[in-house]
């Protein structure tokens, strides 16, 4: 089987791309009627659904691993450790599945980048529906001690009140910037001309 694309894809980082590479490689395998099961990379599969956030295809890819792979694979089974805590949204257990397990050099570096990616998510998430959380909370949202975390949210201007040992949150601006399509405005006009006469 050749995995070049997918090696090539690795190489450069293109991690987005993982899971939809593995896909069409399994699909082209299965249509060739190729035995791919014992030579196959589950886990980086695992991960590439995980790292685009489709937990569901990950439980599908996961149910229809054979259980004798299940069992040889120990990191295979640590990557649907992410996936499971993600399914039950166990934020602070996401961070220690990845903690959790010595990745070979593989999928390391798929994992480092996934884990800075749900950090960047759970930070989002922190700031679109909090106005004030705890350090402690925070630390457990962003898999962080809580000094680290409160370094990391201050230099995202937010601001921490060391006596009540809550954080402030900064919002973002949104900044939209509408396109007037003049069509538009003049379907408007004549709307509103028609509705006055």
């Amino acid at each position: 089987m050749d995995f070049s694309v997918l090696t090539e894809a690795l190489a450069s980082k293109s991690f987005d791309k993982i899971a939809d590479i593995c896909d069409n490689l399994m699909i082209q395998a299965a249509a060739e009627g190729v035995a791919f099961q014992d030579e196959w990379p589950f886990a980086i599969h695992l991960l590439g659904h995980i790292y685009v956030d489709d937990i569901n295809s990950a439980r599908f890819l996961w149910k229809s691993i054979p259980a004798a792979i299940k069992e040889s694979q120990p990191e295979l089974v640590a990557a649907w450790k992410i996936g499971q805590k993600l399914w039950t949204r166990d934020y602070a257990g996401v961070y220690e599945a990845i903690r959790g397990f010595d990745w070979t050099q593989e999928t390391q570096l798929l994992v480092t980048a996934f884990s800075e990616l749900y950090t960047k998510r759970m930070f989002e998430l922190l700031v679109s529906a909090y106005s004030t959380i705890s350090i402690h909370d925070a630390a457990q949202f962003l898999g962080m001690s809580e000094d680290d975390a409160t370094n990391y949210v201050v230099s995202q201007d937010w601001t921490v009140d060391p006596d009540s040992q809550m954080l402030t949150v900064k919002k973002q601006a949104i900044v939209k910037e509408q396109k007037l399509d003049p069509s538009k405005l003049q379907r408007l006009t004549e709307y509103v001309f028609h509705l006055e006469h």
